[in-house]
């Protein structure tokens, strides 16, 4: 299988459009995360900027190669974003809120 095949986020991306993705201001600055994504929140809180909304979409999320979802700072991405994990827990909230269905197999969605 291709990589494609292998990575089911490849194709949603609904977690980076349904949650504020939030962290400790220098969590960017220790991941070397690009200047401009980000946008505070509190003195001590930094988010993905996009995410602060009523309807959040990650500024960092975009279209890949061949269609796929693609984060575009992938490898500097903060701690909360690396915590999701394909069928769980947000992974299945954001995928209904988004009409996406239950991925079968796969962690909580099916249980829910």
């Amino acid at each position: 299988m291709s990589d494609r095949e292998d990575n089911i986020c490849l194709d949603c991306g609904a977690c980076c459009k349904s949650f504020r993705v939030s962290f400790y201001w220098a969590e960017a600055l220790e991941r070397g995360l690009p200047e401009g994504w980000t946008e505070q929140v509190t003195p001590h809180l930094s988010c993905m900027k996009g995410t602060n909304a009523a309807a959040p979409y990650c500024a960092a999320l975009g279209k890949g190669d061949a269609g796929a979802m693609a984060c575009g700072v992938y490898a500097h991405r903060p701690g909360v974003c690396r915590e999701v994990q394909v069928g769980d827990d947000k992974c299945c909230r954001a995928r209904a809120k988004h009409g996406l269905a239950a991925i079968a197999g796969i962690g909580v969605c099916e249980q829910t």
